[in-house]
């Protein structure tokens, strides 16, 4: 094992209202209710960050940020609690030890604060409990983004859905987005960093729908 893990340290970002902004006009479209897409309990779930984090998060206010330890032992709380077994009960200590390659010592030392993470321990347990790359260690904005950005896949899809089942069998429009994906392209650029990337995607499908014409009426 390496020495303690240190974190990056903390970079302003503008991805949290770009993508809240994002699922608000998405659900708007759709008729869904701003509060299913930002559940607060939900979100707290898949991002790791505590519910009233999450509401300040989504209110445009900071709400602090933990040292690295901090977060991950509230983290791993969190997975043990909501993250159960088959029959409803929490891992024990010694399950997450003999599934994450470590000694039931240096698990309990890691759940009860005691001991600082190394990259290994939290990508042990990440693995163990099935949770994606950084879901232990990325700062509450980072990881709030992250869980809002799979709500904006699971809308653009009901979007997509959508618009298949009420357009023409013969619509070449519709049969270009589902060949080429061109609504996954538009998914995909949605994480790009900048506008600057995002506006030559958009170019480029703008041009590329420009190309197709729907059958007259």
């Amino acid at each position: 094992m390496t020495g303690g893990f240190e974190g990056p340290d903390a970079v302003p970002t503008t991805a949290l209202p770009a993508v809240v902004a994002r699922v608000t006009a998405l659900a708007d479209r759709l008729g869904v209710a701003h509060a299913e897409v930002f559940d607060v309990g939900r979100l707290s779930a898949a991002s790791g960050v505590p519910e009233s984090v999450v509401k300040a998060l989504l209110s445009g206010r900071s709400a602090g940020e933990p040292d690295v330890q901090a977060r991950f032992v509230q983290r791993l709380d969190l997975l043990r609690r909501t993250r159960l077994k088959p029959n409803g009960r929490r891992y024990t200590q010694q399950e997450i030890a003999d599934g994450a390659g470590m000694s039931r010592q240096q698990a309990g030392a890691l759940i009860n604060g005691d001991r600082r993470p190394t990259m290994e321990h939290c990508d042990a347990i990440q693995r163990f409990f099935r949770v994606h790359a950084g879901f232990l260690t990325a700062e509450d904005p980072e990881a709030l983004t992250g869980a809002l950005q799979h709500t904006e896949q699971e809308l653009l899809q009901k979007l997509a859905d959508r618009e298949r089942a009420a357009a023409p069998a013969d619509d070449p429009l519709e049969r270009l987005l589902q060949d080429h994906g061109v609504r996954g392209i538009a998914w995909r650029a949605a994480q790009l960093p900048t506008d600057q990337h995002r506006d030559k995607v958009a170019e480029w499908l703008d041009m590329l729908l420009e190309s197709v014409q729907r059958p007259k009426a």
